[in-house]
């Protein structure tokens, strides 16, 4: 089975939806919907978002969390609030 391969590069247009939108206060999901649409990506929210995330921090660019709860039937990956502080190995 061939690998899947993506029509361009994913990580390129995320650092120009970054770039062309300068400092303001930017939305995970406008970003996601932005390079699935530009894209046609067909990975998962998490791994954009990563990737957003990653890029955006490398640029000095404020990206907002708003991708909220997972969605019904899905686990909930983030930690609770009984594992604030703790470390994991």
């Amino acid at each position: 089975m061939l690998p899947h391969v993506e029509s361009r590069n994913v990580a390129a247009s995320v650092d120009k939806l970054l770039a062309e939108r300068g400092t303001a206060l930017l939305s995970m999901k406008a970003l996601i919907a932005a390079v699935r649409e530009q894209t046609g990506t067909e990975r998962s929210d998490a791994d954009l978002a990563g990737l957003i995330t990653k890029k955006a921090a490398l640029l000095g660019v404020a990206v907002l969390s708003d991708l909220g709860r997972p969605e019904p039937g899905r686990p909930d990956l983030g930690r609770s609030p009984q594992d604030a502080g703790r470390k994991f190995s």
